[in-house]
């Protein structure tokens, strides 16, 4: 088995996006606010306009199988702050750190980009997900109630963030 690499994507990987962006929402679909088939009628011109966002892949060999992404707030009184967003590891990949190296990773590049805070939505029922945070230093901050429905049933998300120690000129 190949060892995993870590990338940020270019423009040029908007296949590789698109697969991994899709499965995730297909394998794990109680975990986004979006569906697969939100995302899988987007005309390829939306797919290119959020790949603009930096968005990260672990790679085993030449297929990705974990995704992360941040979507940085653009006020200039707010850019310090962005959002994690479509956090995703194929099952087979979990608890094997490689979600701690992808995150490591993704805050690495939020630092050196001058991004002080990151927050994240995540669904109050993911109690996987929210040890894995609160692990990486994020404290729950507030509650959306009846943030999403799914399926009829109303699902609260938490509001979670942490702050970045800024690398020294």
């Amino acid at each position: 088995m190949a060892d995993p690499v870590i990338v940020k994507l270019a423009p040029s990987d908007l296949a590789e996006f698109r697969a991994i962006r899709l499965e995730a929402l297909r394998m794990a679909p109680q975990a986004f606010a979006n569906t697969e088939s939100d995302w899988a009628a987007l005309s390829e011109g939306e797919w290119r306009r959020r790949l603009e966002n930096p968005v990260f892949v672990v790679r085993r060999g030449s297929e990705p199988v974990g995704i992360m992404g941040l979507l940085r707030h653009t006020g200039t009184k707010t850019a310090h702050r962005a959002r994690l967003i479509m956090v995703y590891m194929r099952a087979c990949e979990r608890g094997t750190g490689l979600t701690c190296s992808l995150l490591a990773a993704v805050m690495d590049f939020a630092r050196q980009s001058g991004i002080r805070q990151i927050e994240l939505e995540v669904s109050d029922h993911n109690a996987g997900a929210i040890r894995f945070y609160e692990r990486h230093g994020f404290t729950q901050i507030g509650r959306l109630p009846g943030a999403i429905i799914d399926q009829g049933r109303e699902i609260d998300e938490l509001i979670m963030m942490r702050r970045l120690d800024l690398p020294r000129p």
